[in-house]
């Protein structure tokens, strides 16, 4: 949890990778106890405006929360807090958060899908917020150093063979 702007607007960070396997014998109830509790955090911290920040990166899928659970919670959220949600920013989105999003567009207000943004480093995230109240958590922090060392690489690979340096250029 940090703040942003002159009103010291929240900024709530969620990281998947800490929710709980979906294996657990309890996790139906884990989940909606972990919703309940993200809900009474929220309308105690939020009066005003504030961001979510969803840390997706260094998520197994087998931690990702369902689509069931995604919808529950956004039907479960009074309007006020919708209402004051100014962006839901998805650090690190993979392609089935993607695809997911894409698929239930139709089925999501076009005031919540306008305020979805992907990010998909942390650098970029540091272009929209200020992160000096932003906690990342470590195994976060080393998957985007791994993400960009990887793309470092693979343009670093393309831009030393003569084949896709002109296939660049075109």
């Amino acid at each position: 949890t940090g703040y942003y702007g002159d009103g010291l607007n929240a900024i709530i960070v969620f990281a998947a990778c800490f929710l709980p396997d979906s294996s657990r014998t309890d996790y139906d109830y884990v989940m909606e106890n972990l919703f309940l509790y993200v809900i009474s955090t929220l309308e105690l911290m939020v009066a005003e405006d504030y961001m979510i920040v969803y840390l997706n990166g260094a998520t197994p899928r087998r931690r990702m929360p369902g689509l069931g659970w995604m919808k529950k919670c956004y039907q479960m959220i009074d309007r006020r807090l919708r209402k004051n949600l100014k962006s839901f920013v998805i650090v690190h989105p993979s392609w089935f958060i993607r695809t997911i999003l894409a698929v239930t567009r139709p089925f999501i207000s076009s005031k919540f899908s306008s305020k979805i943004q992907y990010v998909n480093t942390l650098a970029e995230l540091r272009e929209m917020i200020p992160m000096e109240y932003v906690h990342i958590p470590d195994s976060i922090v080393k998957y985007d150093e791994d993400k960009c060392i990887k793309r470092r690489m693979r343009t670093s690979c393309l831009s030393n063979d003569p084949e896709m340096a002109s296939v660049e250029q075109e």
